[in-house]
């Protein structure tokens, strides 16, 4: 197709600039103003030329599938078992997506080789693009390789995990490779230093049960299913409730000269564990039910990840561009300051705005995803929303509501513009303050 060739010789525009760029970077800004070194983020010089685009090809060729299918699988399986662990959440996320090959090509924890090769170069040991880390942590002396446990969520049986080593992490040279800083005011590097236990354990996952949820999450090959066989799919990733400018940005970005004609949205929120001011998992999974029924349309697809958040900016983003490949996406829309934070003592950013898009643009090709950097979209009063660009050249006025404005509003009972929000996400939040 004359689009295709398009798309690779744009992926090869990207690889010609990806040297120049890989000298220079992405700054993480701590909250002492300190600027982290590319290094620090393990750019990787590996980029492949070949950009598949026609039903997307699973991370490393083959898409994963470590669920048992009969009875007496998984009875044999859990006899194994000389122990039982509960699983916390954050781990329940990590098993489920090993389990059903949003992970692929991984099959189970990261034992130490693997661990370290992702921390320092971004990439498993074969060369392989991997965003961060998927450990298993614990504080318990007595697990040992070479133990086989059974791993729960309350009385649910999840899976076995086979443990095969067990090492003392680097935790500060983690948190500085994966999050650009190791202060525990990044929620990233507090949650590696505070809640994950002193040892990480690598072990080989084998599937029994899915959690059951709140939100219905299908798995990469059930959502594969669902799409087009030979049109592009763009993956939109969010962790809070879509407002009006999150629409007008996903809808729009099929329009964008990368995507193919007839493509696809693809609206694919993270429902796990987030920052602890987050609105919860449940909440957010209850705006988007109303709002997939409010603006449903054949290009706009809606799914559930039971993913939890690291807010490792651009980590994650490759992170997420990786996932959503195994669901087999073929675009990823990357936002400003996607997956940031802020320091919990000062406020500010520890990313600069394009930080992630300038670390999709160099890895994209590598991973075989194309990213789509989002519009920054404003509303005016005379034509709507706009881009910023467009709407100081034409001079429109700008009407801006702060998140934290919108929530004071949200708590008092006061009207939410609807250029900001739509009314039925306003009033499944309240309902549910």
């Amino acid at each position: 197709r004359s689009f295709f060739k398009m798309k690779l010789a744009i992926a090869t525009l990207l690889i010609a600039s990806a040297a120049a760029f890989s000298s220079n970077g992405f700054a993480a800004r701590t909250a002492g103003n300190s600027v982290a070194t590319p290094s620090a983020f393990g750019v990787s010089a590996r980029i492949n030329t070949q950009l598949e685009m026609v039903k997307q090809t699973p991370h490393g060729g083959t898409l994963i599938d470590l669920m048992l299918k009969t009875d007496a699988e998984k009875e044999a399986a859990i006899a194994k078992c000389t122990s039982e662990l509960q699983l916390t959440p954050r781990q329940l996320c990590d098993v489920e997506l090993i389990m059903n090959g949003a992970f692929s090509p991984i099959t189970g924890f990261m034992d130490e080789a693997t661990y370290s090769s992702v921390v320092e170069n971004c990439a498993l040991p074969d060369g392989l693009v991997f965003g961060l880390p998927v450990v298993f942590d614990t504080d318990s002396e007595d697990l040992q390789p070479g133990m086989t446990v059974l791993l729960k969520d309350g009385d649910a049986t999840i899976a076995t995990v086979e443990f095969t080593d067990k090492f003392l992490p680097n935790k500060p040279l983690e948190c500085l490779k994966c999050y650009g800083t190791s202060q525990i005011e990044h929620p990233g590097a507090l949650m590696v230093a505070t809640e994950r236990g002193k040892y990480y354990m690598g072990g080989k996952i084998t599937g029994l049960n899915l959690p059951v949820r709140d939100f219905p999450c299908k798995t990469p090959a059930e959502v594969r299913a669902t799409l087009p066989e030979d049109k592009d799919v763009v993956a939109f990733q969010c962790r809070n409730p879509v407002h009006r400018a999150h629409y007008e940005l996903f809808t729009r970005a099929l329009d964008d000269a990368l995507v193919g004609e007839g493509g696809v949205v693809l609206v694919h929120p993270t429902c796990g564990p987030t920052q602890a001011d987050d609105i919860p998992g449940d909440v957010r999974y209850k705006t988007y039910e109303v709002l997939k029924e409010e603006t449903k349309n054949d290009r706009t697809r809606w799914e559930y990840l039971p993913y939890s958040m690291h807010m490792a900016g651009p980590r994650e983003a490759i992170q997420h561009m990786m996932i959503r490949k195994n669901f087999g996406c073929t675009h990823f829309i990357i936002g400003r300051d996607m997956a940031g934070s802020k320091s919990s003592v000062t406020g500010d950013d520890f990313y600069g705005a394009y930080d992630a898009q300038d670390f999709a643009k160099l890895k994209g090709p590598e991973l075989g995803v194309m990213p789509v950097p989002s519009l920054n979209l404003v509303y005016t009063e005379e034509e709507g929303y706009v881009t910023a660009d467009e709407a100081k050249e034409k001079g429109l006025g700008e009407k801006k509501l702060s998140g934290t404005k919108f929530r004071q509003m949200l708590r008092g009972g006061e009207d939410i513009p609807e250029w900001f929000a739509f009314k039925s996400v306003v009033k499944v939040l309240r309902e549910n303050n």
